[in-house]
C-alpha cells in the first residue's frame, strides 16, 4: 500500500491496543459515561470475535490485526455509532480492514481539523465510509486542514467542507489541489481564494470537471473581466462553459456589437446576468425592441449603464412602467432618452415606491400624463421617497410655496433629489451667509446643485472682496472653474500695475 501522507510522527502519543481507550488518550471525542464503559467491558468477549472474524474474512489472522479491529470498533463507537452501525460501516468499506489503525485515527484527526466535529463528522462517516481510508481526499485535506501548510489552511467554512464530503466520490477529488492553484495563476488573489471557494459548489465547480475543462472555462472567462468578474460573483464558477457560459455571453456580446470591452462591464456592473438563459435575455431585448421601438443599439447603450433591467419582470414592470411613459407622451426617441437617464424607474417597485412619489408629484402641481410629470418621475428614482418628502418640506419651511417647488423643478428636476440636509446647509448659507432672498431660487434653482464647500463658499468670498455683496448667484457660480481662474488672475495682475503715486 502506498505510504499515507497523513500518517501521524513517530513520537505522536498513540494508544496501545486495547478494549477501552479513555478520551484523554484520543482527544478526539468528548469522556464517555460510565454505563458506555461498563457495557463496552461487558462486550470484551464479542468484539473480540467479531474482530477475529473480521480477521478471518480479510484473509488476515494474526493477533496484531485482531487487537487493531478492536481498536477500530471501540473507536467509531467512542464516536457515537451503536453496535449495528459499527457493524455497517466496516461491513460496508473493506478497506477498513486492511488499513493500519493509527492511520484511521490519523485521517480522523485530520477532518477534525478541517472543520468536521462531533454529529457532523459521524453523519458523514456513516454516509461515506471511505472517507476514513481514500487515498484521493489526500490532496484535498493537506490543503484546508488547520495543520496543513496552505494559505487555504482552516478558512474553507466547516459546512462548506461537509458539503463537498458529503456529495463528492473521492474519486472525483483527484487534481483538486491543482485546480486551485489555477485559480491563483488565473490571477485571483490569495487573500480572497477562500472567499471564492466558500461561495461556489466545490462539487459541481472543480471536483466534476477535468483539469482541461477547467482550464478552458478560465481562459474564457479572462476574455471577459477574468478574474475581478469572478471575485464579484464567485457562483460563475458553477456554470457548464458550454452549455450556460459560451451561450448568455455570446448573446450579451452580439448585443454590443462585438465589443468585448463593453460586454466585460456589462458582466462586471451584473454579473449575476449570467444566471439568466439565454431564451430570458432575448424575450427582454425583442420585447424592448418591438414595444418600446427602441433599436438594438439603443437597448444595448441602456444595459450598458443599467444591465439590471433583466432582473425586472416583462409582465409585472417593463411593460406597466413603458406604458406609462407612452400615457405621458414621450415617443420612442423620448423612451430612450428617459431610460439612459433614469433606467432605474423600469425596476422600481410600483406600490412602495412609484406610487408615493407620484402622490407628491401631483400634490406640488403636476398634471397627469404629461411629459413633465415622466421627466419628474425619472429624476427621483435615485432618492427615497422618505427624501422626497423631506425636500418637499425644506422648501416649504423656508417659505416657498407648492407653485414655486413646481416651478424649479421643471427648470432643474435634479432638486427634488437632492439630500435634504445637504439641502437645508445650503439655503441656510444663502440666507443667512450671503445676505440673499430665497425667491432667487426661482430663477436660478441650479445653485442647489453646487457644492457647499468646493464651490458656493469658495467662490462667494473670494468675489466678495472685489464686487461686494450684490453679485449675481447666477454668474458666480455656472462660469467653469478655468475662466473664474483666470478672471481672478487678471485681476490680481490689474491691480498690481496701478501706478504708486509719487510724492512732490
Amino acid at each position: 500500500m502506498a505510504a499515507n501522507p497523513f500518517t501521524l510522527p513517530p513520537n505522536y502519543p498513540l494508544q496501545t491496543p486495547s478494549l477501552y481507550f479513555p478520551a484523554s488518550a484520543f482527544s478526539l471525542f468528548p469522556p464517555c459515561n460510565s454505563s458506555t464503559r461498563h457495557k463496552f467491558a461487558n462486550n470484551r468477549l464479542f468484539l473480540s470475535c467479531r474482530c477475529g472474524a473480521l480477521a478471518i474474512n480479510g484473509n488476515h489472522s494474526t493477533p496484531t490485526f485482531s487487537d487493531s479491529g478492536i481498536m477500530l470498533f471501540s473507536l467509531l463507537q467512542e464516536m457515537g455509532f451503536n453496535e449495528k452501525e459499527t457493524n455497517t460501516i466496516i461491513d460496508a468499506n473493506a478497506a477498513l480492514r486492511l488499513t493500519p489503525f493509527e492511520s484511521i485515527r490519523s485521517r480522523i484527526h485530520f477532518l477534525q481539523s478541517a472543520g468536521l466535529y462531533g454529529a457532523t463528522l459521524s453523519r458523514l462517516i456513516s454516509k461515506r465510509p471511505d472517507l476514513l481510508t481514500a487515498e484521493e481526499i489526500n490532496g484535498v485535506l493537506s490543503l484546508i486542514a488547520i495543520n496543513g501548510d496552505s494559505e487555504l489552511k482552516g478558512k474553507i467554512e466547516p459546512a462548506q467542507v461537509e458539503r463537498l464530503f458529503n456529495a463528492t466520490d473521492p474519486r472525483f477529488m483527484v487534481g483538486f489541489e491543482r485546480k486551485v492553484q489555477l485559480l491563483l495563476e488565473f490571477g485571483v488573489p490569495k487573500e480572497k481564494l477562500a472567499r471564492v471557494l466558500n461561495n461556489v459548489n466545490l462539487t459541481k465547480a472543480l471536483c466534476l470537471r477535468s483539469l482541461q475543462e477547467f482550464e478552458r472555462m478560465l481562459a474564457f472567462l479572462q476574455r471577459f473581466g477574468g478574474p475581478e468578474l469572478v471575485l464579484r460573483r464567485p457562483a460563475i464558477l458553477n456554470y457548464d462553459l458550454d452549455a450556460q457560459l459560451i451561450p448568455r455571453v455570446g448573446f450579451i456580446l452580439e448585443l454590443s456589437g462585438g465589443d468585448e470591452a463593453a460586454t466585460s462591464t456589462v458582466l462586471h456592473k451584473f454579473p449575476f446576468v449570467l444566471a439568466y438563459t439565454v431564451d430570458h435575455l432575448k424575450d427582454h431585448v425583442q420585447f424592448l425592441n418591438s414595444y418600446a421601438e427602441l433599436s438594438y443599439e439603443e437597448i444595448f447603450k441602456i444595459v450598458l449603464v443599467y444591465p439590471g433591467l433583466f432582473s425586472a419582470s416583462r409582465k409585472r414592470k417593463l411593460q406597466p412602467r413603458i406604458d406609462f411613459l407612452k400615457q405621458c407622451g414621450l415617443s420612442s426617441q423620448d423612451l430612450y432618452k428617459f431610460l439612459m437617464k433614469a433606467p432605474l424607474f423600469l425596476s422600481l417597485s410600483f406600490e412602495e415606491n412609484l406610487a408615493n412619489k407620484l402622490v407628491f408629484m401631483v400634490k406640488i402641481g403636476y398634471r397627469n400624463r404629461t411629459k413633465e410629470l415622466a421627466m419628474a418621475m425619472g429624476a427621483v428614482t435615485r432618492c427615497s421617497c422618505k427624501n422626497l418628502q423631506e425636500v418637499i418640506g425644506v422648501f416649504l419651511n423656508y417659505g416657498l410655496t407648492c407653485e414655486d417647488i413646481l416651478d424649479m423643478s421643471k427648470k432643474h428636476p435634479q432638486v427634488l433629489q437632492y439630500n435634504h440636509e445637504s439641502l437645508e446647509e445650503k439655503l441656510d448659507y444663502l440666507t443667512e451667509e450671503m445676505g440673499r432672498e430665497v425667491g432667487e431660487l426661482l430663477s436660478f434653482p441650479a445653485f442647489l446643485g453646487y457644492k457647499l464647500d468646493g464651490r458656493i463658499k469658495h467662490r462667494y468670498e473670494e468675489k466678495r472682496k472685489t464686487l461686494g455683496e450684490g453679485m449675481s448667484i447666477n454668474k458666480l457660480l455656472s462660469v467653469s472653474v478655468a475662466t473664474f481662474s483666470t478672471k481672478k488672475k487678471k485681476k490680481k495682475k490689474k491691480k498690481e500695475e496701478v501706478p504708486v503715486k509719487q510724492d512732490s
